[in-house]
């Protein structure tokens, strides 16, 4: 009972990261191909403008995450950060560098500056989805044995069902950037801001919906457990909801309907987590570890949960304000192409 509840929290964490932390790795993806400085500058005075006030605490959840699991699993954590250390260290490396590299493109002034800086931005936001859906490649398609580094380090995220999940991690990210970033466009008035976005959102979500589907095959054929864990039971019903959801959001994007479609493409991402924990229940780690091998103890468990208790208590008002704030406009910069007009 108390493992499945800290199961349930280490979910709930990594979907908020998804829905929310995936949308700024995607605005990093938009970044890239915006286009050059001139062409681009809209775009990206608009992605600075839409990520700006939430950017940082998006990575609340990643914290969360990995508190809780090191918590209530601490030999599944270590088998994890051992097995998988060469992914996620890189996916450190480039947090790091994208937020230093979103942080000093704000305030430069100069088209060069906002070029080194921008690379940074840009390229790291590729590399983290990429390579922490590769991780989670790893644990789905069970190449993470318990004990401390008892799993190849380079194979258990370098594997055809890593780089399906990295890419659809990518491409995930992007479509939910692209729609936030339409629906922000909108009420700002840019109505040519709201076009490019909208036609950006709607081949994002075609291309994540192909990926994900046309991906089962490759699970199928590399990852079986995983492939029937998808394809029944209550897995394939959160699939089937994520298909829906997926189509529904893109009805929503072309009739430019685009404060649901926000709900509804986090939804559809949502799921795909949401099938993932489904597929492998009750395995922690495939084919090593069950949750309830995997949990600590029961006074720990306790005690991770009342510190959740209370930590919501202290945190979820300040985040609902956030968001809030945010959807209505409220924190909202003025509009300011990031190009050639802002050197001095």
């Amino acid at each position: 009972m108390l493992a499945g509840f800290a199961v349930a929290l280490l979910v709930t964490g990594l979907i908020a990261y998804a829905v929310l932390a995936g949308a700024d790795f995607g605005a990093g993806f938009w970044d890239l191909t915006a286009g050059s400085a001139e062409r681009g500058a809209r775009v990206r005075g608009l992605i600075e403008r839409s990520i700006g006030p939430v950017w940082e605490s998006n990575h609340v959840w990643l914290i969360f995450v990995l508190v809780v699991c090191w918590t209530a699993f601490p030999t599944a954590f270590g088998s994890l950060m051992s097995t998988l250390a060469v992914a996620l260290l890189i996916a450190l490396v480039g947090i790091m560098l994208r937020g230093a590299g979103f942080a000093f493109r704000g305030s430069s002034t100069t088209v060069a500056q906002q070029r080194f800086f921008g690379a940074f931005f840009a390229v790291s936001s590729l590399i983290v989805p990429f390579f922490l859906g590769a991780a989670i490649g790893g644990i789905a398609s069970g190449r993470v044995p318990a004990g401390n580094a008892q799993g190849d380090p380079l194979t258990s995220w370098a594997n055809p069902t890593s780089a399906l999940i990295g890419v659809l991690a990518i491409v995930t990210g992007a479509y939910l950037a692209a729609v936030y970033m339409a629906g922000d466009a909108h009420r700002g008035g840019h109505d040519d801001l709201v076009e490019r976005m909208r036609l950006r959102a709607l081949g994002a979500g075609v291309a994540a919906g192909l990926v994900a589907l046309g991906g089962l095959f490759v699970v199928r054929e590399d990852a079986r457990p995983l492939f029937d864990g998808l394809t029944e039971g209550a897995a394939l019903v959160v699939v089937i909801i994520s298909i829906v959801a997926g189509a529904a959001g893109l009805w929503l994007i072309w009739t430019r309907r685009f404060g649901p479609a926000r709900l509804v493409a986090a939804a559809a991402v949502a799921a795909i987590a949401c099938g993932w924990a489904l597929a492998q229940e009750p395995e922690f780690l495939p084919g090593a570890l069950t949750v309830d091998e995997a949990a600590a103890g029961d006074a720990t468990l306790t005690a991770l949960l009342i510190g959740f208790v209370v930590g919501v208590l202290v945190l979820a008002p300040s985040l609902l304000l956030l968001w809030r704030l945010v959807l209505r406009g409220r924190l909202d910069r003025d509009f300011r192409p990031l190009g050639p007009e802002r050197r001095q």
